[in-house]
This record gives structure tokens, C-alpha cells and sequence, in this order.
């Protein structure tokens, strides 16, 4: 999936700019050597053009990265890129000619700088508006796009929901507003968005829907205990904005956890809260390695997945190879989760006469020697954590990570605290801290929830090549259960 804007991307967009400048500049050198009509053709040895090139290069890197055209299309229309773009070329050609003037670089061709002046202007606005257009179709589809919850409305609700109308391309959805008055539940706001609660209703929403994004578009001050409501998005690990007036130090708030940024969404300026890891381009090495790796990995396994559903079929012939079952992934979007099969066909309807042998704290169900696991082949998958594999599908198709907290059923998730829904923040993996502790089936439920809550914090690139390096010898010691 794509992300917000990042430090990976920033440096493949300058990289593609640089490279269309420079080709503008040598096209433009060749049409005024050779192409142009009689009288207008020709240019001199003097000066070295190639000197000339490498001004440019610097200068429109440098000035380019001030003119910040590198900020995320999602939040601009093509019309402010291309403005932006249109004065960031001419103050580089400014700068050009000024140190041309300086240096004393004799006889540069005028002809030569303006045919490359619109060039350069017509090869970044092509480029530019082909990726613009290829992003705005892609969310358009429903692809990459972010729930958004506003509380309020009015005037600053409205003008929220029609900026984020006019902007499909975007990729934001309003899920709906909340108000403080409950005789406006069910009331039209602006463009089908209606108001589906009160502030009130704020956990019950954001625990039952995907909400990737909430935006205060109302005072502060007229919500009664407004930081609760901070830190109770806080603690499910939901970004936070809010909109001017900025009223935070009338609330004491101090966030525990999310960092505050400040930032400009679709033309509005807004404050936002951010709990995720904040390393947007670790996190899209993260998601390339994902698919890389993933990739890989199926085709390296792939004898295996036959040997292991031969042996499946041939212990237990009844069921199926794989089992499939619903799961939570980020922030709530549930997904189909794939494993092979270890256990019984009908291993659900006897869940209930188990339920009293459970050995596990919390809303998780596990027995030690459970009577459904199918002989042999079972046990050998779950000490090995081999049943596990055909994750790798779930990776592959964007809904799990290779690293990152379990994902959960939704039964558990029903049962969750607050501070524990904040795991579903990230992206679920495939191992975790959890999976690569002693004793992992001995580990309370709390304790788990806090490992995932610790991956999340102190997330980095390192600390998932060391979990999957400590993965393997788990899966080679057999470790599970």
C-alpha cells in the first residue's frame, strides 16, 4: 500500500526531477545546434556547457527542495504543483543567470537558456501530472485511501467535508461527524455526510470502525473533558487533527505517547497527533521489503506447502488443507487470515466444551494439550510455527507485514481495553516479540499486549531484521505449541 509522503519517495521524486532537467537542457542544446532555422543554428565552442550542466544540477536541486515541491500530492491540488513548480524553475533560472554573471561565463546562449526554461517547465508538468493523475485515479478505485471521523457540524465541519469532496483524489473518506447535542444525530451536514453520534460516542465509533484519521472541527473549549477524548484516540493509536482556534494549552494536554506536527491538510491548516512511527521512509522500506521477501519466500517454500498439505490430507483426510479465519488488521479492517490446518474439521463446534480447560488469561483461548489437534502432523506445525506460512498469501496481498503485532480475532478485540486496541495501529505481522519470547504460551495477556505496544514505540528497521533472525531459530528449536 502507499504511503504519506517519505523521506524513500522525496529522494526518487528529486532524482526523476534532476533527471528530466538535465534531459531538457540537453535537448535544448541539440534543437539550437542543429534543428533550429538558418541564422537562429549553431553554437560556439565557449563556453563549456558542460560546466553550465552541473550549475544547474546544483542550483535546481537546492532550490527546488526549498521551494518544498516535494510535500505530499494528497493534501494539493495539480494547479498549486504546478504553480509552485512554475516559480521554483524561474528562480533557479534567476540564480543561473546571476552566477553566469558572476563567474564571467562569456557568450552563453539566451536562445539556448529559454528553449531550456520551457522545457524544463513543460517536462516536470507532464511528469508531475501523470503521477498526480495515476495517484488521484488509484484512490479514486478506493485504493490507499484514509477514513476520517470529524467532531463538529458547523461551519469548520463543512468546510472540512467540501474541501475533502473536492478533492477525491485525495483519497480521504468521511466516515461521518459528532456533535455535542444529541438532537442532531441523524442530521445532514454537507454532501450525504450526516452526524451518526455524540462526542460521547467517540470510543464505541472508533472501537466498531476503521477510522485512520480524527479532526476536531470545532472550539475545544465547548467539548466538556476534550482531552480525554485526545488521549482516548491516543491510546487507540488514531491520528489526530485539529483544526484553529488552537485551544491545547487551555487543556493542559501534554501527550504521552503521539507527536505533534503541524501540517496542512487539503489547504487547512491543522495540528496533528501521531502515535505511529514517525520514520515514513523506513516504514517504505519496510513495505518493499515486505512483498520483496514475501515473494521470495513463497517460491522458496513452495515444496514445502505441498509436502505439508500431503501430510495434512493424508492424517485427515475430511477437512481441508488450509484454514481460514476472520482477523483484525489495521486499525480494525478485518481480512481472512490464512494457516494450514491443525486441528479437526468440526475444532469450533467443540470450542465451547473447552471453554473451562482454557490456560490462557485475557480474552485468548489456549490449552496445552488440546484434543482437536490432528496427530502428528499438528503438533509438528505448531511447535514449529509452520502452520503459520501461508501468511505469506495475507503478506503478499498487503494485509499483513512479515514483522508486527498478531492480528486478532474479533472476539478478543471485543474484549480489549483501550490501551490495548492501540496495537491494531500498526500493520499485523507475521512474528512478533511475542512469537520469539521463552515461554511465549506462558506469557500473560497483558504482558503480550505490552510487547506489541513496545514493538510499535521503539519500531525501527534493525529491530525487525532481528526479529525475523530470532524467528528462525525458533521455528528450528520448536519452540511453539
Amino acid at each position: 500500500m502507499l504511503k504519506e509522503q517519505s523521506k524513500l519517495i522525496v529522494r526518487g521524486h528529486q532524482a526523476l526531477d534532476i533527471g528530466l532537467t538535465a534531459t531538457s537542457f540537453i535537448t535544448a542544446y541539440f534543437i539550437k545546434r542543429l534543428f533550429l532555422p538558418e541564422g537562429w543554428r549553431g553554437l560556439t565552442t565557449e563556453p563549456n556547457y558542460y560546466a553550465i550542466l552541473l550549475l544547474i544540477i546544483i542550483i535546481w536541486f537546492l532550490v527546488f527542495d526549498f521551494f518544498r515541491l516535494y510535500e505530499s500530492y494528497r493534501r494539493r491540488t495539480y494547479w498549486q504543483v504546478f504553480s509552485q513548480l512554475v516559480k521554483a524553475v524561474s528562480a533557479a533560472v534567476l540564480i543561473l543567470l546571476m552566477t553566469i554573471y558572476i563567474v564571467k561565463l562569456k557568450d552563453v546562449s539566451r536562445i539556448l537558456l529559454g528553449l531550456f526554461y520551457l522545457l524544463n517547465i513543460l517536462l516536470l508538468g507532464l511528469s508531475k501530472g501523470v503521477v498526480y493523475r495515476t495517484l488521484a485515479r488509484f484512490r479514486n478505485r478506493g485504493f490507499n485511501f484514509r477514513s476520517v471521523l470529524i467532531v463538529g457540524s458547523k461551519d469548520r465541519a463543512r468546510d472540512v467535508i467540501r474541501t475533502i469532496g473536492d478533492r477525491q483524489g485525495a483519497g480521504f473518506r468521511v466516515l461521518g461527524c459528532l456533535d455535542i447535542d444529541p438532537a442532531r444525530i441523524g442530521e445532514s451536514v454537507k454532501n450525504g455526510c450526516k452526524v451518526i453520534g455524540t462526542v460521547g460516542d467517540m470510543q464505541q465509533i472508533l472501537e466498531r470502525e476503521v477510522v485512520d484519521e480524527l479532526i476536531f472541527a470545532m472550539p475545544l473549549r465547548k467539548i466538556d473533558q476534550a482531552s480525554k477524548y485526545i488521549v482516548l484516540a491516543e491510546n487507540l493509536g488514531v491520528s489526530v487533527r485539529i483544526i484553529p482556534d488552537w485551544q491545547l494549552h487551555h487543556l493542559m494536554y501534554r501527550p504521552e505517547k503521539a507527536k505533534i506536527q503541524f501540517e496542512d491538510f487539503l489547504g487547512i491548516p491543522t495540528m496533528s497527533l501521531e502515535t505511529t512511527p514517525p520514520d515514513k521512509a523506513a516504514l517504505m522500506i519496510k513495505a518493499a521489503f515486505d512483498y520483496a521477501a514475501g515473494a521470495l519466500m513463497m517460491l522458496f517454500f513452495l515444496p514445502l506447502f505441498f509436502a505439508i498439505a500431503l501430510a495434512i490430507k493424508i492424517v485427515s483426510p475430511a477437512g481441508p488443507v488450509f484454514y481460514r479465519q476472520e482477523r483484525f488488521g489495521l486499525q480494525g479492517r478485518r481480512f481472512d487470515v490464512y494457516k494450514f490446518r491443525t486441528m479437526v474439521p468440526d475444532a469450533e463446534k467443540q470450542r465451547d466444551c473447552l471453554d473451562c480447560y482454557n490456560e490462557a488469561d485475557g480474552p485468548v483461548f489456549k490449552i496445552r494439550n488440546d484434543p482437536r489437534i490432528i496427530p502428528w502432523i499438528g503438533h509438528f506445525l505448531r511447535k514449529t510455527s509452520l502452520d503459520e506460512l501461508p501468511q505469506l498469501i495475507n503478506v503478499l496481498a498487503g494485509e499483513m507485514s512479515l514483522v508486527g503485532p498478531r492480528p486478532p480475532i474479533p472476539a478478543e478485540v471485543d474484549h480489549y481495553e483501550i490501551w490495548q486496541r492501540r496495537r491494531l495501529s500498526m500493520k499485523p505481522g507475521l512474528t512478533c516479540i511475542w512469537q520469539i519470547s521463552p515461554n511465549r504460551n506462558d506469557v500473560s495477556f497483558a504482558d503480550w499486549m505490552n510487547m506489541d505496544l513496545e514493538y510499535i514505540d521503539n519500531w525501527s528497521l534493525a529491530l525487525d531484521f532481528k526479529i525475523l533472525a530470532r524467528t528462525v531459530l525458533v521455528v528450528l528449536t520448536g519452540h511453539g505449541r
